[in-house]
């Protein structure tokens, strides 16, 4: 099983857990149903969010001076490292802070990797994005389609741009 088809998965058995089968996903529900509390912070400009864990009790902090779809993706990143990164990197008494950065958001690291895939899956379910984006009359001359789906999960059109090339729904040009 690819590591993309495995974030699939593991982001929709989460959704189902949480009771989530709406869109936009209101992450912050499914935060909360992992008993995760969430807060806004001043992180800077070079920090969207930060995980801070001690054992199943976790804050996330996130950027209150970022936009509200990079917020939701940050939070929704930040969930995807506490399902599925549990127990790597620990500082001081058994804490583990994550921070989601400029290198988060490359997703060079196999963990930064994984943690972008689940939070696309988790935001984007596939099966959601394949109806809306059936629905939707694309048209390839204007972005109008691609930010109107985009506005439809909540997510900037950039994110919606790799959700959709990674369910194979449109080619990179």
């Amino acid at each position: 099983m690819s590591m993309s088809m495995s974030m699939e998965r593991k982001a929709e058995q989460l959704l189902v857990k949480a009771g989530v089968a709406t869109t936009p996903v209101p992450v912050e529900l499914v935060a909360k149903h992992l008993d995760i509390r969430i807060e806004s912070a001043d992180l800077g400009e070079d920090c969207s969010a930060v995980l801070v864990r001690n054992g199943d009790r976790a804050v996330i902090g996130v950027n209150e001076d970022h936009h509200p779809n990079r917020r939701r993706f940050s939070i929704a990143h930040e969930v995807a490292h506490f399902v599925l990164h549990e127990g790597d990197t620990y500082i001081d008494k058994g804490y583990r802070v994550h921070f989601r950065d400029l290198e988060s958001g490359s997703g060079t690291k196999l963990e930064e990797m994984e943690a972008n895939a689940f939070a696309a899956a988790l935001l984007m379910p596939a099966k959601q994005v394949r109806d809306a984006f059936r629905q939707q009359p694309f048209e390839l001359t204007g972005d109008d389609s691609l930010e109107l789906l985009a506005k439809k999960f909540r997510v900037s059109t950039e994110a919606m741009t790799y959700r959709l090339m990674n369910l194979q729904l449109i080619q990179p040009i």
